[in-house]
């Protein structure tokens, strides 16, 4: 078994010798077993903290790179107007604490659509639907956004402050 026990943060795919797709679920977990793309079975033992993303690479002791893929799963994504409307949209939605992966096709340019794209759930649904946005559900690589503090390698976040008092930074 290939055991992968330290974070690279995004790598191009031609530094690895072979990948590993998986769901976002198991990409929020540090440690589990699975099964590479190329039939090699592997354990991760990471880190707790940050979310696994496409195109972050993960090696071992033996110096061998996975890449991580994220893997296609079933999600709905909103399109409508960018602007206001999108951010209106992604406001709702984060404030309600779900993952979200926010974007543009790449046609969107004429059309100026963006969209909003989250796991399948009825009630963040008809919400979506009530705020414009038209839905679509399908199945899709999710790899939602990673949050203001997250940063490769850190688990949680931290502040620098220039001057010296007490915060209560409580989550």
């Amino acid at each position: 078994m290939l055991t992968l026990t330290e974070r690279l943060g995004p790598i191009e795919a031609s530094a690895a010798v072979d990948t590993l797709t998986l769901d976002y679920a198991t990409r929020t977990r540090g440690r589990f077993k699975a099964s590479s793309d190329g039939g090699r079975e592997v354990g991760i033992f990471l880190d707790r903290g940050p979310v696994l993303r496409h195109g972050d690479g993960l090696t071992g002791e033996d110096g061998q790179t996975i890449r991580v893929q994220a893997a296609v799963e079933p999600v709905v994504t909103a399109r409508l107007e960018a602007g206001l409307p999108l951010a209106r949209l992604s406001y709702h939605l984060g404030n309600r604490h779900v993952q979200l992966a926010i974007g543009a096709d790449a046609d969107a340019g004429s059309t100026g659509l963006g969209w909003v794209r989250f796991p399948p759930d009825h009630v963040l649904e008809e919400l979506a639907e009530r705020l414009g946005a038209r839905l679509e559900h399908h199945d899709a690589p999710f790899d939602p956004e990673p949050g203001a503090y997250a940063r490769a390698g850190e688990g949680g976040h931290h502040h620098h402050h220039g001057h010296h008092h007490g915060h209560d930074h409580a989550h």
